[in-house]
This record gives C-alpha cells, structure tokens and sequence, in this order.
C-alpha cells in the first residue's frame, strides 16, 4: 500500500464507523456493534505489512481491518442491515465479518478465543507447505484468558508461523489495563513462551507497517511465532451503550492530540506528498464513497434470505456415506477404532491425530497404540491444553485439514466447549457457507473403571442442543469403525463418543471398505413385541440383558444422536406398541427424552413406553454404587418383562 492508500484506508474505516455510530444513534441499524474509531492506525498499519495472502483473524472490533482489506463497503452496511447482499449473507452481522477472497477467517465475539484458532491457520499453512503466515488479533483484556496462552505456548513448542497482534487501547470494555493486567509491559510476557516480541506505538501507522514486515520476515525465515503488542486508543465507547463513565475527559483530550489520522495527514503535507486542498478532496470523495455505499444497501436493506434458505447453512454438503459392508473379522471395540484410525491416516493426505499422550504412551486408553510408529508425522502429541489445541484443530480444519483431536476423558469437554460450540458448530453458519470446519472430536465416555466423577460423565447430552454439529457414539465394534471412517468423510465437525465400558467388548468388524452412514439409525434382530431404542453402552447392556428373548425384541441403535434420525425411529416406533428406552445419562434433557417426546407427538397410536436412565447423580467412586447409578442387566430386563407381559 501507498502512502495515500494507507491514509484513504485510515479515512474510510473512519468515516464508515462515524456512519455506524450516526446510524446506531438514530435507531436505524439493529443489535450492536464495537467501533474502533482512534484505532485506524493499528488495523491498516497491520494490513499494509502483510501479503495478500496471509489469513487474519480480527476481534469483534473488526470494521478497519475488513476495510483495510478491502471489503466492499457496501457489502459491510448491507450486513449490519442484516440483508442477503451483506458479507455474510447477514448471517453474521458486525461482529463476524468473514470473507475468504480476503484471507479473513471472520472475527471472533469471544474475547480471545480467535488467537488459537489463527494457530491452527498458521499450523495448516505450514503443514501444506503455504509460505504465509496468520495472524492472531486481540486486545489487552483478552491477555487474561487461559485460550490465549495455551495458543502461545503450542506455538512456541510447534513452531508454527503466527504473528501474536495485541492492540493494547489500555480498556477491556470499562476494565482498565491498570486495574485488570498484572503487568504494565504485556509484550514481555511472550519471553515465558521463548517467543521474540516488540512493542510499540500503535498510532504511527508507518512504525507499525515496518514493524510487521520485519516480524513477518522474522516469523517465516525462523518457522517461530512473534508478538507485536501497539500501543493505541479506542476514542469512542466499548459499544454503542456505552456512556464512557469509566475515563476522564482529560485522558480522552490527551489521546486526541494522538490521533492517527490527524498526524499521518500532517506528516504527508509536511513531506510534500500531499497538500491540505488534496487532503480535502480525498476527504470529501471518502465521505461520497460511505454514503453512496450506504444508500445502495440501504435500498435492499429488506431482502433477507429465507429460512428454507437459512437451514442451508447448516450443516457443509458432505459425499453421502453409504452402508457398505465388506469382508468382516472378530476384534474388540478398541483394535476396531484403532483400524479406523490407521485406515484415515493412510488414506487421507490431509488428516493428522492430535492429543496428549497418543504417542508412546499409546493414548489414555491404548486407543492409538502404535500408530506413531506407523505413522511419524500424522501423530502429534500436545501440550495439556484442551481448549487451545482443540481451537487451533478447528483453525486447521477451516483450510481444508482433517484433525482428528483425542480427548483423554469425555468430562474434559467443558474446555474443549467453547471452540466447538461457538466456532466448530457455528463457522459454516455465520460465514455463509464460506468455510467449514470436517474435524474429527473423539472422547471416552462411562463410568465403569473406578475413576471417580469428574472422568467418567457422560456428558454427550451437553452438545445435543448446539446445532452445526454431529454427534456420535457407537454400540458396537462394527459401528465404531464403520462410523469413524465415515465421519472423516464427512465437512462437518463430528464429536465421537467412545464408552470406556466398550473397549474390550468383541464383535465382527469390517475391512477398509466397510462404512457406515452418519445421521441414521440401524435396526437389528427384528422381533415383532418390543422395540429397544438406545445408543453406546446402554444398548449393548439391555442387548445382553435380553438376549434370551431377543427373537421377541427389534433394537432400535441410535448411532448418530445428533441431529437424530427421526423418520427411522418414528417408522419403526409406528409398528410396535410397546418401545423401552435405555440410555447411561440422567433422563433431564437426554437423547432418550427427546425421542419418547417426538414418538409421543409424531406416532398416532398411544405407546406403552418406558425410558430407563441414570440416576441424577455424579458417578461416585464406590464400585458398588457406581455399577448401580447407571441402567444394570437387571433393570432393563425386567423392565421388558414388565412391558411384554402388560
């Protein structure tokens, strides 16, 4: 960029926020937006130092670096009016401006948790041999989150080409940096992380564009990470509510003084580049631009998509896996997911395993065994940092890898929560159907080893009600593999749950060209007085506990409990009057609760209709009581006696 480019860009960020904030004020945009009006220094500064081609992941205080990039500034009003013809179909909003033509990954409205997942941007381009680099954007408040040093620290240790961008405008929303950074000199932080770091001021918008050329030079000659922290200032509020009770006026007047575009402006007429009548021209043909841009989408401001439209961006079209069966052999539920894995590395050129201890060790579980021998460079083991490694998964996946990330034990979930729900689950969605995000989640889940509460929930139900993700949990060592084979097939995040309890259960299991579809459920023994409706360990304890009645009993495998296979089970619950449900969860907001609720509204005939559950309790220690919270033998076979002999 020029030196007018750079100022036109400082300029229409500038104008094009003062348009948001004239709008807001009036009542004429909806919802919220967080302007970054005094900060135009910081995001073009940034943008001028990059290539084209290096991805960037903004914060929710993304307009300058949209525009900076140059984003059609008609498209951004169109998609704060929340019309079809907005950058993201009006899907995402001020907050969540994706758009791949200009390498931005969208921005992230959790405070920091787009730092690990420019990670895992950066890992991808250094995985597919891309000699570019991402950015991870963030601001002082977020130095506070866990997600932001676990991304540091995986960096440092992989070497993966990120550039750290702290814009520190010294306010997490009304939290001051004095009051809420137990540092005033952020920057030196990254030495912890062996990471090379500068600091400085975030309003001189040359200083900042040199300062990132350099680093970036440094990021991809070293194959190491660096840290920029710019010293800059928001001079309006944290968002269109805010009063800006929290500072003086006198602070505000001292910052003024400091503004970017004023000096940059000043600077260029001193030099000669420019004088103050071709300032105002370029001024005034800025303001023309903003407002032309703004009539335009606002005549189409009412065009919105349809909702038959919105379903579409749910979930990325996927290759339809087929239930094939090939030549099958005996193994155990373990060696058979342990096949799939081998099957998917081989394979898949673009898939790689991630997790702590799935090297040598072999996995928690002895899932992965010997997989690194066999394959070296797709095994890859992490630090303990489930939410950091698990977002910087998704960042990988959003160019087109498939990670497939290993969780120790399902309870570990709630870390990993945040970049599956609000960036996994939700990427293809808010970028209209611009990226996506075919990852691989694997969990253990079930109690049955002793391991006291907090690793042996089975928290699956927890996922169920986020919409933009797949979730399986398999019964059976030919569902295990078929399954997770199909599930690397597929463009969506899968979270795969395997049960503890299942490991060393045997059963026929199919070759490399066995596959099984996600999202359906599958019907077996086929007896004509009793449907068994479950899924994981539960449908393997009332298929033993009713094995000497099975030619009386269809069992009904759930497979995929989300999005569940509704018209397989109401077809099926249609031809029996009398349907048992099992399930190793507490019944409150269950797999098991929903499918008795759409047989109840679907099917016309009333059902004698049983669901067993686990008691509402954390597993406990005990091996007495912990066999007993969840359904045993002998519940769910006398609950199908009962319902047999009613």
């Amino acid at each position: 960029m020029t030196d007018i480019e750079i100022l036109k860009a400082m300029l229409r960020s500038r104008r094009f926020e003062t348009k948001l904030s004239e709008l807001f004020k009036n009542g004429v945009l909806y919802g919220t937006t967080h302007l970054n009006i005094g900060q135009e220094a910081s995001h073009v500064g940034l943008i001028a130092g990059l290539d084209n081609a290096d991805w960037i992941v903004p914060t929710h205080r993304c307009h300058g670096f949209n525009i900076a990039r140059g984003t059609s500034l008609e498209k951004m009003f169109a998609e704060m009016f929340g019309s079809r013809h907005g950058v993201c179909r009006g899907l995402g909003g001020s907050m969540h401006m994706t758009e791949i033509s200009t390498y931005n990954a969208g921005s992230s409205a959790i405070v920091g948790s787009g730092v690990p997942i420019a990670t895992g941007l950066a890992f991808a381009l250094k995985r597919k041999s891309i000699r570019n680099i991402a950015v991870a954007i963030f601001g002082d408040g977020a130095t506070s989150r866990g997600a932001v040093h676990e991304a540091m620290n995986l960096a440092s240790v992989w070497n993966i080409p990120v550039l750290f961008y702290l814009e520190n405008n010294h306010y997490g929303m009304s939290a001051s940096e004095s009051n809420a950074v137990s540092t005033d000199d952020i920057a030196q932080r990254a030495s912890g992380y062996s990471i090379e770091h500068a600091k400085i001021d975030g309003n001189d918008v040359r200083l900042v564009r040199d300062t990132v050329k350099k680093a970036r030079e440094y990021i991809l000659s070293s194959s190491r990470p660096f840290l920029i922290e710019v010293n800059t200032y928001r001079m309006c509020g944290h968002s269109k509510s805010d009063k800006l009770v929290y500072r003086t006026r006198e602070e505000e007047e001292y910052w003024k003084k400091k503004d970017p575009i004023k000096a940059f402006s000043s600077l260029l007429i001193k030099e000669g580049v420019l004088d103050e009548p071709g300032y105002d021209e370029i001024s005034s043909d800025i303001d023309m631009e903003v407002e032309t841009a703004y009539r335009k989408a606002e005549a189409e401001k009412d065009d919105t998509l349809t909702l038959r439209e919105l379903d579409s961006y749910l979930l990325a079209p996927s290759p339809v896996s087929e239930n094939v069966r090939g030549e099958v052999h005996r193994t155990s539920y373990r060696k058979a997911i342990y096949e799939a894995l081998d099957e998917i590395l081989k394979e898949d050129a673009s898939s790689f395993l991630m997790g702590e201890d799935v090297g040598l060790y072999g996995g928690c579980f002895g899932v992965t065994a010997d997989l690194y021998k066999k394959h070296p460079a797709k095994v890859l083991e992490t630090p303990v940092s489930e939410e950091g490694f698990t977002a910087a998964a998704v960042g990988a996946s959003m160019l087109g890898l498939h990670p497939i990330v290993e969780i120790m034990y399902a309870d570990f979930s709630t870390l990993a929560s945040d970049p599956l729900i609000n960036h996994a689950a939700k990427t293809y969605f808010m970028s209209a159907g611009q990226l996506n995000c075919p990852l691989i989640y694997r969990a253990p889940i079930g109690s049955g080893t002793g391991h006291g509460s907090q690793h042996t929930g089975n928290i699956e139900a927890m996922f169920l009600n986020t919409p933009g993700l797949i979730v399986v949990a398999p019964s059976d060592p030919y569902s295990a593999k078929a399954l997770l084979k199909s599930a690397n097939r597929n463009n969506n995040p899968v979270l795969f749950f395997e049960h503890k309890g299942l490991y060393d259960e045997e059963g026929d299991v199919g070759d490399e060209n066995t596959f099984l579809p996600l999202g359906k459920a599958f019907a077996s023994s086929f007896g004509n007085e009793l449907l068994i409706i479950g899924y994981s360990h539960a449908l393997s304890t009332a298929r033993k506990a009713t094995k000497e009645i099975r030619d009386r009993i269809t069992y009904l495998d759930l497979a995929t409990i989300s999005p569940l296979d509704s018209e397989t089970i109401i077809e099926y619950a249609s031809r029996f009057n009398k349907i048992l449900i099992v399930q190793d969860t507490p019944e409150n907001g269950s797999v098991g609760s929903s499918v008795a609720g759409m047989i109840a509204c679907e099917c016309k005939e009333k059902k004698e209709m049983r669901i067993i559950s686990a008691r509402a309790l954390p597993i406990p220690f005990s091996r007495d009581l912990e066999k007993n919270v969840i359904p045993t033998d002998k519940e769910i076979s006398n609950a199908a006696f009962a319902l047999l002999d009613a």
